[in-house]
C-alpha cells in the first residue's frame, strides 16, 4: 500500500485514504445507537415487567373483592357463584394479559433485538417463491 493509504486493515481497504475524522464521527454516531439501543431494550423489558405486575395484582384485586366478599356472606350458593364470577374473570382477563404479554414479547425480540443486531437492509430485494418464476427461470 502506499504510504497513506490503509488498505484491508478494517476501514475500507478500497485504496481510500484514511481519514480520522470520518471514522471518529462513524464511531461516535454507532456510540450514540448502541447507548439508545440499550435504554430502548430496557424500556421495553419494563413494560412486560409492568404488564406482569398487573398480572398479579388484577390477580390479587379479583380474589379480595369477589371471593373473599362470597366467602364472608357465609352461604353455599353465593360461595359457589363467587368462584364462578372469580374463575371466569380471571381466566378471562389474565389470558387475554398473557396472550399480550407472550405476543408482546415476541414482537420485542423480533422487532427490537434482532433488527437492532442482524439486520441491516443493504442485501438484495425479497422475492417470494413462485413456481412461475420458477419454471420461468429453467426454460
Amino acid at each position: 500500500a502506499a504510504a497513506g493509504n490503509v488498505s484491508g486493515h478494517g476501514h475500507g481497504g478500497h485504496g481510500e485514504e484514511f481519514d480520522f475524522s470520518e471514522t471518529m464521527v462513524h464511531q461516535i454516531i454507532h456510540t450514540i445507537e448502541y447507548a439508545l439501543g440499550a435504554v430502548s431494550n430496557t424500556a421495553s423489558y419494563l413494560r412486560l415487567w409492568a404488564l406482569s405486575l398487573a398480572h398479579a395484582q388484577l390477580s390479587e384485586v379479583f380474589w379480595e373483592k369477589v371471593m373473599v366478599a362470597a366467602l364472608e356472606m357465609d352461604n353455599a350458593g353465593a360461595i359457589f357463584a363467587g368462584f364462578a364470577v372469580w374463575a371466569t374473570l380471571t381466566v378471562a382477563v389474565l389470558m387475554i394479559m398473557e396472550s399480550l404479554s407472550a405476543f408482546l414479547h415476541a414482537l420485542r425480540l423480533h422487532w427490537v433485538e434482532w433488527n437492532n443486531k442482524f439486520y441491516t437492509g443493504d442485501g438484495y430485494k425479497f422475492l417470494p417463491f413462485s413456481y412461475a418464476r420458477l419454471v420461468a427461470f429453467d426454460e
